[in-house]
């Protein structure tokens, strides 16, 4: 199994996931090959939380061009992380 460095790699900042802290969720950017009981686990030991529940999306490469140069970004997976009621994570309160 992969360390807890590996399987988190880092929160995601946006308006929705700002909204979503007041239903104790997080929303983290998570290793392509983790799977929910392993980000669960992550999540327990390295924030020394209690999990209820996970939700992943798995987000789709976009379209990009720059003039005559078309690509693609990258791939990623999002975990959506539901904590115990009354339970927070310290490190991501000020964001």
């Amino acid at each position: 199994m992969p360390s807890n460095r590996d399987i988190i790699l880092q929160p995601v900042i946006s308006e929705k996931s700002v909204r979503l802290k007041e239903q104790n969720k997080y929303v983290f950017k998570v290793d392509w090959n983790a799977n929910s009981t392993e980000i669960g686990k992550s999540i327990e030991e390295r924030f020394k939380t209690k999990v209820v529940k996970v939700n992943i999306i798995k987000m789709p490469g976009k379209k990009k061009s720059l003039g005559r140069y078309s690509g693609k970004t990258a791939h990623w997976k999002k975990a959506i992380v539901t904590l115990k009621k009354g339970e927070k994570i310290k490190e991501l309160e000020n964001i």
